[in-house]
């Protein structure tokens, strides 16, 4: 727990991955890299946690992450961020193009050959979440990359199905702090409003779906956010992102947990904690280590 106001400042912390340094801008997507592109590095854990330098890559890194949370006042998280794999609307996107798509397609609920309200993942975005899946496998202390125990999603199905693809079959070890569990969380929505895609089911479908999912206090049957003819601003999508940075702050024990989201909602969240402005490509899985310090 950090403070009782939620008056969180909030920055991406570099020099320990290689998506720290990506490219920017939409010419560029970030794709899963091997080890999530973990740079190799010493720690200054390094010397008791591991003298005769036997531990592998990842275990060293979460040995430094856990030390800066017990030591210090600012508080880490390692957010292992998915963007959802391949959806229908993608591919209706693709097939348009981006003027055409905002200006008419976006806001139909599909085309009489597909449908994109509230869009599921196609063939190829199974296989992308599947990949994801495939990389986790390996354990920590052989080198692996670490599965975390929380798991936070969008509540829009390309999400959800792309969040139970990747995580549902992996084993973690056991935590102190609690057992693997999925969290289903308004904030992470794509931007609010106009285009259908973007516009969730209702509560009691989700529930139904996914039943072992945890869906958050407050969250409404019908979906009450969406409006055909209002879209949410950038700086109110970078807000929601804020506000969802600070009750994972606040009431997420974990150090380090999995957002499943989309890609503008990716660049609201690296906008916040003033990360590049890396464009994440479907299907894919970046890290990004945040650092929580209270407000001055």
């Amino acid at each position: 727990m950090m403070s009782n106001d939620g008056n969180l400042r909030f920055k991406a912390v570099s020099g320990f991955f290689d998506h720290d340094s990506e490219a920017e801008g939409p010419q560029f997507r970030a794709v899963t890299t091997p080890n999530l592109g973990l740079l190799h590095r010493v720690y200054s854990t390094d010397g008791t946690f591991d003298p005769k330098t036997e531990k592998s890559q990842w275990e060293r890194f979460i040995e430094y992450l856990d030390y800066l949370n017990r030591e210090g006042i600012s508080k880490y998280k390692l957010f292992l961020i998915v963007r959802h794999g391949e959806g229908y609307h993608n591919v209706k996107e693709a097939q348009v193009g981006r003027t055409e798509w905002e200006k008419h397609w976006a806001r139909l609920d599909g085309d009489g050959a597909s449908s994109w309200f509230d869009a599921h993942l196609t063939e190829k975005g199974k296989q992308q979440a599947a990949s994801i899946s495939t990389i986790l496998k390996t354990p920590v202390a052989d080198g692996g990359i670490p599965v975390p125990m929380r798991h936070y999603t969008s509540p829009l199905s390309r999400c959800l199905e792309t969040t139970r693809i990747a995580f549902s079959e992996l084993k973690t070890t056991s935590s102190p702090r609690g057992n693997q569990t999925t969290v289903i969380k308004e904030g992470l929505r794509e931007r609010i409003g106009v285009h259908t895609c973007d516009r969730r089911r209702t509560r009691s479908w989700i529930h139904e779906k996914y039943p072992d999912y945890e869906i958050e206090a407050g969250f409404t049957e019908i979906d009450e956010l969406w409006k055909p003819d209002t879209r949410e601003s950038l700086d109110e999508h970078i807000l929601r992102v804020k506000q969802l940075l600070t009750v994972i702050f606040e009431q997420d024990p974990e150090y380090i947990v999995s957002l499943t989201a989309h890609s503008g909602t990716i660049r609201a969240l690296y906008a916040a904690v003033n990360h590049r402005d890396v464009w994440v490509g479907a299907g894919a899985m970046v890290p990004v280590l945040i650092k929580a310090d209270l407000a001055e």
